[in-house]
């Protein structure tokens, strides 16, 4: 059988430019899981797990709404409570996986495509690190190569960075290389530049442990950057805005789930 799933090593660039400019970088690596080859995936390979510890594994409750039901399930409630019809096309997770049993996705990405193969929407679920997540379900006005969407920031992410800004997003789908990049703005222009970027592996246990070698336990190093991060900013003089996070809009989910 060949996989649709597949494995992508890059890294990820955060540049903020007011109040006070900062900017990082950090190698990483995402899985891009097709929804219907989780089990199968978990069956053929020896050092990714579906739902069970492992080296590299993915639990569906640390995504989604954290309830029982699958992710493709959610995933298609959520596209249906938003109007968009997919007839049952592929849905594909882009997310880092769980190491060593511990998990935490600042961002993924669901790639929601109708039965011939064209992209209808995407679904950013973000998450922050009070144990919070909220999905922005965005459909895709032109198939045809890079995704361009915006929407209003309902969700506190970040305690340094303020809410009523705009998010704008431009994506590059998955092929051999995958975009993700994000543009916030306020009412005195650009605050932040944020992206991710890969190159596409194919999806085997020796490629998953070079991954893991070139990025070692990056859900954890991804915790703690953000906390190193914000140790800088505040050190910078940004203000510390705190937990500030409006509504949440219809047609999209919040959910404290376990970690």
């Amino acid at each position: 059988m060949m996989l649709r799933s597949s494995l992508y090593v890059g890294s990820v660039f955060h540049r903020r430019l007011m109040p006070k400019p900062h900017r990082f970088r950090y190698r990483l690596f995402w899985l891009l899981i097709d929804l219907e080859e989780l089990d199968h995936l978990d069956r053929r390979l020896k050092v990714f797990s579906h739902n069970r510890f492992n080296l590299f594994s993915l639990f569906e409750r640390d995504h989604g709404d954290g309830g029982a039901s699958s992710l493709r399930a959610q995933a298609q409630e959520l596209l249906a409570a938003n109007g968009i019809d997919t007839g049952g096309g592929p849905i594909r997770l882009l997310c880092m996986p769980r190491t060593l049993g511990y998990d935490f996705n600042p961002i993924s990405v669901y790639f929601c495509a109708r039965r011939d193969g064209a992209l209808a929407a995407l679904i950013y679920q973000v998450h922050n690190t009070f144990g919070e997540r909220h999905s922005y379900v965005l459909p895709v006005a032109d198939a045809q190569g890079a995704v361009r969407q915006a929407c209003a920031k309902t969700f506190l992410v970040s305690p340094f960075l303020p809410m009523g800004l705009r998010y704008e997003f431009h994506v590059s789908p998955p092929g051999e290389t995958l975009t993700v990049a994000i543009r916030a703005s306020g009412p005195d222009g650009v605050v932040l530049r944020a992206a991710l970027a890969g190159e596409r592996r194919e999806l085997t246990d020796a490629a998953l442990m070079k991954a893991g070698l070139s990025a070692p336990l990056e859900a954890m190093k991804t915790t703690a950057a953000i906390h190193w991060e914000a140790l800088r900013l505040w050190a910078k003089g940004v203000a510390y805005l705190g937990r500030e996070g409006g509504p949440t809009p219809d047609g999209t989910r919040s959910a404290s789930g376990p970690r």
